[in-house]
């Protein structure tokens, strides 16, 4: 192996799946021996180091996504092939591997931030605490995908000279990761009413923060809604439930100081400024699009699924349209892949051409899509469900309505950004969105329960194949909306409720790993998982 580990110091060794033991003190550099750099430069690594797995790129959605969340949510339409509810050890082990080398980075980051004077220190703080942020949205999602994770102490191979024994992380609970993110955001969100960038880091951060562009009110706004999002998904687990509702209420009681994403101006994404720059979703429209050859796989892996479909075509959904396109061979009407066929009729189905398909113009090919963090409508559907199990119904109607136009208008929004003319989409009107909203299935009537129901089908429509694992969590959270699903005749018969360790940490962390091996099966939910 060459020595690329410069600045990335691995974590938790899982991530050197291609290294032997004896190889782990030669490929690290020293810390003390890396050329000298600047906090904004490793603040500009940082946020690259996980970028693939934010935009839409062919690695994630093919290797990873297409046999797992995907088709657990049924936001695709799912083949009832053997083994598909058992994760594939190459998914398990890329985004493991792609997560702890972007720790690696935060570590770096924070270790050449506390080499700084007090001053300098005040200087670069914005970067830090931009930093956490956006680590502990995906530091939830991988927590969200395995439970305990090893944490506090990864990334510190470099401080052990490259020691892979010493540098072996324990594994934290996963309830008291959630915790300390809570902990410290609510920090944050109170630090940065009084932070003050001077006009040389704002004009350096605008260039390095390429999510919000050195804007402290957007950094605001994202903080505030990652909370949000953080103690929606723990609402559920007693030890929580009194800080869910203190500060939730805190949050909505000052909205000036503590703002939140309410309107899709507000959107916290990574945006496509041109194909040719390091950020995009592919280098070409058409078939070579990354994000499109990732979706389809190896053919038919951008089918609808039946059930989405028909609540979108039976409540006359605007999305649909933007959202799907009808098969090459369906005479314009769009069809779901039905999860209760057996194989060999789904895929003659796939392959009839009948099937609808994800839009190639507004989300496949559109090589202009930004890679989505946390939206308007979102956070508006988990203001509704707070609001509802507040029994604030009409606060409750209120942020669901605005959760739905927000996501109606965000799919026509993505459309009219996108450089490929493939499809041709008709524009919505504020008539035909408030017709939806009266339909029968949407319409806020009945009782709580057929409320929660309502929004979470609005977000899981909304998350569709754009926010997959916030799709999945929602979905074992409130176990809604209720998805059914053919049993496999293998030792997996359902969708499971976790991933599983990859089988590294068993290799090369086995003492630690030892700890949390009863956990590690298909089985065992996340803690937040109580329903």
């Amino acid at each position: 192996m060459k020595k690329i580990f410069s600045i990335i110091a691995i974590v938790s060794v899982a991530a050197l799946s291609s290294c032997s033991k004896s190889e782990f003190a030669d490929n690290y550099a020293d810390p003390k021996t890396v050329a000298s750099t600047t906090v904004d430069k490793q603040f500009a690594g940082f946020l690259a180091a996980n970028q693939d797995f934010v935009m839409y790129k062919y690695w994630n959605y093919f290797v990873i996504l297409q046999n797992t969340l995907l088709p657990w949510t049924q936001s695709v339409g799912i083949i009832n092939a053997p083994g598909r509810y058992v994760p594939g050890a190459a998914a398990i082990s890329d985004r493991w591997g792609n997560y702890y080398g972007f720790l690696a980075q935060y570590k770096d980051l924070l270790r050449v931030y506390n080499t700084l004077s007090a001053e300098q220190q005040q200087e670069n703080r914005m970067y830090i605490i931009a930093a956490t942020i956006y680590f502990y949205d995906h530091t939830q999602k991988v927590v969200d995908l395995h439970g305990d994770i090893p944490w506090s102490e990864a990334g510190l191979l470099g401080t052990y000279g490259g020691d892979y024994q010493k540098a072996a992380a324990k594994y934290d609970n996963a309830e008291d990761i959630y915790t300390k993110m809570l902990d410290d955001l609510k920090g944050f969100a109170d630090e940065l009413n009084s932070i003050t960038l001077s006009s040389a880091t704002a004009t350096v951060m605008n260039t390095q923060d390429f999510i919000n562009h050195g804007d402290v009110q957007k950094w605001k706004k994202y903080c505030n809604s990652l909370r949000l999002r953080i103690l929606m998904r723990v609402s559920g687990v007693s030890s929580f439930q009194s800080r869910v509702s203190s500060e939730i209420a805190a949050i909505l009681g000052n909205t000036t100081s503590y703002p939140l994403v309410l309107t899709n101006d507000d959107n916290i994404q990574i945006t496509v400024v041109t194909p040719s720059s390091g950020i995009n979703n592919g280098s070409a429209t058409g078939a070579s699009a990354s994000f499109y050859t990732g979706l389809i796989g190896w053919g038919g892996g951008d089918v609808a699924g039946k059930v989405m479909i028909d609540h979108m075509k039976t409540n006359v959904d605007p999305r649909l349209r933007a959202m799907f396109q009808p098969g090459a061979s369906a005479g314009g009407v769009y069809l779901g892949l039905d999860p209760s066929l057996g194989n060999t009729a789904q895929t003659d189905l796939v392959n009839g051409g009948t099937m609808a398909r994800y839009n190639f113009s507004t989300i496949s090919q559109n090589i202009m899509i930004p890679g989505a963090l946390i939206n308007a409508a979102e956070v508006n559907y988990l203001l509704a469900e707070y609001y509802l199990e507040s029994g604030s119904d009409a606060s409750a109607e209120a942020a669901y309505k605005k959760g739905i136009n927000a996501s109606i208008d965000y799919y026509y929004w993505l459309r009219s950004i996108s450089n490929d003319n493939t499809t041709t989409v008709a524009p919505t009107n504020q008539t035909e969105k408030d017709a939806y909203i009266a339909s029968a299935d949407v319409a806020w009537s009945g009782t709580d329960d057929a409320k929660l129901n309502k929004i979470a089908t609005q977000k899981w429509i909304h998350f569709s194949v754009l926010q997959p694992i916030e799709n999945w969590s929602e979905i074992r959270r409130l176990k809604l909306p209720a998805l059914s699903f053919v049993s496999d005749a293998g030792t997996q018969t359902l969708p499971p409720n976790r991933w599983v360790l990859p089988s590294n940490e068993l290799t090369f962390n086995s003492e630690n790993y030892a700890a949390v091996s009863s956990k590690d099966n298909l089985d065992t939910k996340i803690f937040w998982d109580v329903k």
